[in-house]
Parts: structure tokens; sequence; C-alpha cells
């Protein structure tokens, strides 16, 4: 009997953070779709975080196989740094990543533009990277930027804003303060700040050796961002698990485990690496209390400073019957549940695609990284949401919260935006839509030698 043809085999090499983990996952799902056989990379601080969240499940669906290597931290660092964290990633993991691709006989990387020190690989062991972009096409145009930001004295090498002009490279593009850079807000210290900068300045020359640029986004809502790129893009998005695929095999990447699927509400609330204080925890409880609406807000661990369990338990039970606090939550099946109504979000990319494919409105409360970034094209660019502002102490008061909360559910025209937007990011994704046909030229490409 004949024997049936290999699979081919790519890897997928994300950046060790939740909302870079999820869209890799849910690429690769689609890939074994089309027949592909997956080795997805996570560090191993990771790799147990997934482990413990499935408590027991299959750790992964058939065609993708969970690896894992060392970050290079002590087990009691600051992975939440993630200036910190790049910094020694290629030293702790490159010797793996190439020993697995030689033995492996892996063809094909697909990896996140963060982690594009795999690019150092392509001359020595003659693997092809395609390159994926986690943030918007703007931004990876605005990354690309960065050298003339510091030509022009915009900011310095360790991220110190000099002139604090707004920076926009097309009117069709996201305009953004320099103040509100990504590589600024995200960096915990000078030196975090100056590691992402020269990592990121340092990856531009190299990027002529991917094969490709693999984008989380559409062709209809960033055309004139996705030209702006340095190599010929594919716009796949929005990203979705497909719907043939378990949820256990779907909750592979997630790092903490599901609380289940919670009961309707209208208002829901979540967040990525985002930390409170006290204060700010407390007016964002009280602020969904005096919208009067249902709400599911998803608190993590480590999610306030200052804040135990005994807090949580006690606003628990105080709101119980109108509001659901949840660990952890399917945030895909929560925004496609008809009677979630607004999403209250610090507007990461992975986010603002998932709201726009199921046509939720937005309310914007950027908090680092991209997000502010974002937060221009959701309210100025595309009209489907609305910004928080803080009072003059910088805290988003909960009289604030309800207030936007209210206009944001009464304006007839942003939701009629946001549904225009949700009709064609399901159309990009439909059979013959511009992300399905970019997917299979993608597909079509990992296919070859």
């Amino acid at each position: 009997m004949a024997s049936s043809p290999q699979r081919p085999r790519v890897m997928m090499l994300p950046l060790a953070a939740q909302g870079h983990v999820m869209p890799l996952m849910e690429l690769s799902h689609l890939l074994v779709e089309h027949g592909f056989e997956v080795v997805f990379v996570n560090t191993d601080f990771n790799h147990a975080r997934i482990i413990t969240a499935l408590e027991g499940a299959a750790p992964a669906p058939v065609g993708i196989d969970l690896i894992s290597f060392p970050d290079g931290m002590a087990p009691d660092g600051d992975r939440t740094d993630i200036g910190k964290l790049l910094d020694g990633l290629p030293a702790a993991m490159l010797g793996g990543l190439e020993e697995t691709i030689r033995s492996r006989n892996i063809r094909w990387v697909v990896a996140d533009v963060s982690m594009s020190f795999v690019l150092e690989l392509v001359p020595k062991v003659g693997v092809r990277v395609a390159l994926f972009s986690t943030f918007s096409a703007a931004n990876f145009a605005l990354r690309m930027h960065l050298p003339k930001m510091l030509e022009d004295g915009i900011i310095d090498e360790t991220g110190n804003v000099k002139r604090n002009e707004r920076v926009q490279l097309n009117p069709k593009m996201p305009a953004i303060d320099a103040s509100k850079l990504p590589w600024i807000t995200i960096g915990k210290s000078p030196e975090s700040r100056r590691a992402m900068i020269q990592s990121a300045i340092t990856t531009i020359p190299t990027l002529a050796l991917a094969e490709t640029i693999v984008c989380n986004t559409f062709q209809e809502i960033e055309s004139v961002a996705l030209a702006h790129l340095p190599i010929p893009a594919v716009a796949i998005g929005p990203l979705e698990a497909p719907k043939s695929t378990s949820s256990a095999s779907a909750a592979t990447g997630h790092f903490w485990a599901q609380d289940g699927l919670p009961a309707p509400s209208s208002t829901w609330r979540s967040g990525a690496l985002t930390v409170f204080d006290v204060e700010r925890l407390q007016e964002l409880a009280d602020g969904l209390v005096l919208t009067g609406r249902p709400f599911l807000w998803v608190v993590r661990p480590n999610f306030a400073y200052g804040v135990g369990e005994g807090w949580i338990d006690g606003f628990r039970r105080r709101v119980a019957g109108k509001g659901l606090i949840v660990g952890w939550a399917p945030q895909q099946r929560v925004l496609s549940h008809p009677s979630v109504a607004c999403f209250v979000t610090h507007c990461g990319w992975n986010s603002t695609m998932e709201a726009v494919r199921h046509g939720v409105p937005l309310l914007c409360w950027p908090y680092f990284a991209d997000q502010f970034f974002n937060q221009t094209y959701i309210c100025d660019l595309w009209g489907v949401g609305l910004k928080v502002c803080a009072d003059g102490r910088g805290i988003v008061t909960k009289e604030e919260i309800r207030d936007k909360v209210e206009r944001l559910l009464g304006d007839e025209e942003i939701k009629a935006r946001t549904l225009a937007l949700k009709s064609a990011a399901c159309a990009s994704v439909a059979d013959g839509g511009s992300s399905h046909q970019d997917l299979l030229k993608l597909v079509n490409l990992l296919r070859e030698n």
C-alpha cells in the first residue's frame, strides 16, 4: 500500500505574551485545516501555564505539537517587562530553534515580528520565514519610521520625548502623539525602552530576509497601511479559530483556566497586561454598577496593586444578579453573543479585530504599547467607539464610565458604522473575500520548499 504524502510542517514562533500567542494559535488551526503540521513554540514558563490552564485536557489538537524553550530569565523574573524579556530571548532560544528546525526538517517558520531574530537562521539553515504582525499594519509601518523619528530628534534612543509632536504617516492612517509611541509606553525603565527601540531598529535591515508579512487585518480597513510595509504582505484577518475546532483545542493558547461562558450581559470588560491601583479599580467597579446594566468583568490574578481575593469576593457578592466577575473567559465567544452591547477595552489589536468582526462598539481605555494608536483608528477614523477621559488626577471616574457607556449605547450613528464594519470584516474572511484569498496565497507559499 502506498504511503500517504507527508504533511508540510511549519514552526510557529510567538512572543511570550498572551496577545501574541493567541492569534498565532488561531492561524495554526487554520493551517491544520489546510493540511499542515504545526510545531508551536512557547517559552517554558508559558508552556507550563498553558498546560495548567487546560486542566488535564488534551494539550493540543491533532496536527499541532507544543514545544518549549527557556526564555533566559530567572524563575522569579518580571516577564511583564517586555523590553527585558526581548533582550534575553535570542541567546536563550536560537540554539534550540536551530536544532529543532534541522532535526524536524522544518522549511518554514511563521515568526512574530518581535521574534524576528530568527531571521539569523535563514542563511545558516536555509529556513524560510514569514513574519507575523500581532499589531496593525499601520503600527508596523510606524515601526519602520523609528530611525527617522530619532534622526529628527522627536525621541532619543532611550525613548525620551524631545519634541512631543503628532506623528502621522498618511491621512488615512492613525495619528499619535510622540509621548504615546508604543516603545515609550511599554518600557518599564530607560534601559528597557532602549533595548526595545534598539531591537526594533537593528532588525529593520534584516526584514529583507523574510518572504512576506502576515497581518491580522483586512484590506478594506488598512489598504493604505499595507502599502507602506517594506515587503509584500498578506492580510488574513480578522482571525478566528475554525468553528470545527473544539473548545479544548482552541484553548491551547490561553494562559488562564476558563471559568466557562457567562450568562448574557450588556457590557463586557476585559484587559491584558494592565495593572490598576486600588483607587482606579474601585472607580471602574463603581462605574460598571452605575450603568445600571448587567455586565461581565474579567479580573485576572494580580490585576491590581494591593487588591486581594477578599475585595473581589466582596464585589462579587455586591453585584450578584447584575454583574458576573470571572478569572478568564473566551473573548471571541463572549463578543459574538447577541446580548453584548459594548466592550470596554484597552484597545489591543486582537481585541479590536474581534470586536470589529462581531460588530461590538468600543469604549476605549488605552494603557500602553500600540493601544493609543489603535484608539485613533477606532474613534477618529472608523467612528465605532468613544474614548474615556481621565480627570485632573489622572483617574477615570465612575461617572465618566457611566456617561460614556450611555453615550455609546445611545449613538445610532456609531451603531450603524459598527455594523457596516462588521459586514466588511465578515465579507473579507468569507469564501472569495480579500482575507480568504490572502490566506490561500499564504497556504500556497508555505507549501513551497
